[in-house]
């Protein structure tokens, strides 16, 4: 977890093949909330019911191929854009984005500098 003014970062290295969602649950541990902001591919059942049986609200539009679609706030929901710019500043190191150090130990490292820099300016 990197911490900045404003700003902190947590993640957690999954395996090539696991979905995304899959490791949220460890990311949210002990982590206090109001809101979570995810894209279509977040918006699995048992996460929503997870984000909202802990007291905070689900942003996460649903996809299209769902029958019944998910009410989210539309306002809150364009945050991700900021989030995202906030990714792609920590994606301008090539090591980050080409994961070039293979052990996850110095991947975590390397995300834990670039964030600090991509925080700091």
């Amino acid at each position: 977890m990197v911490n900045a003014p404003g700003c902190q970062v947590r993640f957690v290295i999954l395996p090539g093949q696991a979905h995304d969602p899959v490791g949220v649950p460890e990311i949210l541990e002990d982590l206090r909330y109001g809101a979570l902001i995810g894209n279509k591919a977040s918006g699995a059942d048992w996460l929503i019911e997870e984000i909202e049986d802990s007291g905070a609200m689900a942003v996460i539009p649903s996809e299209r191929r769902r029958t019944v679609s998910r009410h989210h706030d539309r306002e809150m929901c364009r945050w991700r854009h900021r989030i995202g710019n906030v990714f792609a500043r920590i994606r301008e190191f090539r090591a980050v984005a080409t994961r070039c150090d293979k052990p996850g130990e110095s991947f975590a490292a390397a995300i834990h500098l670039v964030s600090g820099v991509a925080a700091a300016t």
